[in-house]
């Protein structure tokens, strides 16, 4: 059995997200359903994270194996055919044999983007969370600042998700906060995340910057280990995520 890694970009809006839903279409159905006429077969196609609905991603990466002597140029050109306009696969490579894209990832990237302008630009709607007026920077740095290293995270994950992450313990390796022309463009990278973490890291953090709690409050937050003690799950449609990173063990080739 040949395994691949799959890199794969999708805009989420439509979406109920990456998994498969009992109800809804997700980007993981769409996918598996592209490979079926390459494998013969229904072949299970596993994703790094789960990203929920109207989440998107810059470079998803996603494991499937497969029975296939073609290239990996032409599965992926095979996909794309397959695939809606919003789903492209930009990226396959060959993987060793036990390679699964979530439990051997070592890390992820995500960008949130916050849009402080008075008026939006319709075609960014999807893609930005509108929350106009001042934000005091500074004071969403400081706080920020505070959340870096290892701590349990208990706080930031979602009230739904309760149970479902015994260790909620978690590592931010980067998290910055980099103002542009009428936005804020905030990216965190990390070991891994709980459900809804960075959306209500971000959600808290723009209540630091409207002066709406403290920068230092962050520190209590986490002792807190209470969703209620953080700040609003921030609207998803204003995260991506940008990149999963893997061991050197993990060596990915492209055969064309």
């Amino acid at each position: 059995m040949r395994r691949l890694k799959l890199t794969i970009a999708y805009d989420g809006t439509n979406y109920v997200g990456w998994q498969r839903q009992a109800e809804g279409i997700s980007i993981q159905q769409l996918v598996e359903e592209a490979f079926e006429p390459l494998a013969g077969r229904v072949v299970p196609v596993a994703g790094a994270g789960r990203t929920d609905a109207g989440v998107h991603a810059i470079a998803q990466a996603a494991s499937v194996g497969i029975d296939s002597d073609l290239t990996t140029d032409t599965i992926g050109r095979a996909l794309n055919v397959r695939l809606p306009a919003d789903i492209r696969i930009t990226g396959v490579s060959d993987a060793p044999p036990r390679f699964h894209a979530r439990f051997d990832a070592s890390g992820k990237r995500y960008r949130y983007r916050v849009a402080t302008a008075p008026v939006l630009l319709p075609f960014e709607r999807w893609f930005v969370w509108h929350a106009p007026g001042t934000l005091d920077v500074e004071m969403m740095q400081r706080a920020a600042q505070r959340l870096l290293g290892t701590h349990d995270f208990a706080s930031f994950q979602s009230q739904a998700a309760s149970g479902d992450e015994e260790d909620t313990t978690r590592t931010i390796r980067r998290l910055q906060l980099l103002p542009r022309d009428g936005e804020i463009e905030i990216e965190i990278e990390g070991d891994g995340f709980l459900r809804h973490m960075v959306r209500a890291i971000v959600g808290t953090l723009v209540e630091v910057g409207r002066g709406q709690r403290a920068a230092d409050s962050m520190t209590e937050i986490l002792e807190a280990r209470d969703r209620r003690a953080a700040g609003r799950t921030a609207p998803a449609q204003g995260l991506s995520l940008v990149d999963v990173s893997y061991p050197a063990h993990c060596l990915f080739t492209a055969i064309e």
